[in-house]
């Protein structure tokens, strides 16, 4: 099973080759890390997308948090989040095809980023399912080459639940 860590640390020199040396030390697969500033710029957030059972991914969130420039490790498998991810992929197309390819980026709410005689590129942003079909479908057409970022994602807020205003007989008749 596939889970999404979020790991925010310190913003330094070699941070992002530990958590790599860690990954590949205990042999533990990664399918996509993504990395960047935060709001702070003395710390950055790592996604990792990663696969295992619930002994791994619990082994892999113990070792990242013993690693120096940890600050917080979290595991959003399971929690509500927000995932998104960019895909750019370059497709070659005929005359008759590009409007179907225009149709198709519209449906996926894409954007041709790149259009020349023989191939266009298009961007599409969204959940990782999202760009898997994408890929899926512009797979009759030619795919040259895709470009993926790997999964950046956040914790869903909390929703505050809205109770209901009761109203009497009496409210009603104040008004």
């Amino acid at each position: 099973m596939k889970h999404t860590i979020s790991v925010l640390v310190e913003n330094r020199f070699g941070a992002f080759n530990r958590v790599a040396t860690m990954f590949s030390g205990r042999g533990f697969n990664v399918h996509s890390i993504s990395i960047g500033e935060t709001e702070d710029l003395d710390i950055s957030r790592m996604t990792l997308v990663t696969s295992g059972d619930d002994q791994i991914i619990e082994q892999v969130v113990k070792q990242l948090n013993r690693l120096i420039d940890t600050i917080k490790v979290v595991d959003l498998t399971g929690q509500p989040r927000i995932e998104r991810e960019l895909a750019l992929i370059t497709v070659f197309y005929q005359k008759g095809t590009r409007p179907e390819l225009t149709n198709i980026c519209d449906i996926f709410r894409g954007k041709i980023v790149d259009i020349n005689n023989r191939t266009l590129t298009l961007e599409i942003t969204g959940p990782p399912d999202k760009i898997d079909a994408a890929i899926n479908v512009l797979n009759q057409y030619g795919i040259k080459e895709i470009a993926r970022s790997g999964t950046v994602a956040l914790k869903r807020g909390e929703q505050a639940k809205i109770q209901p205003k009761i109203s009497t007989t009496k409210e009603k008749e104040k008004v």
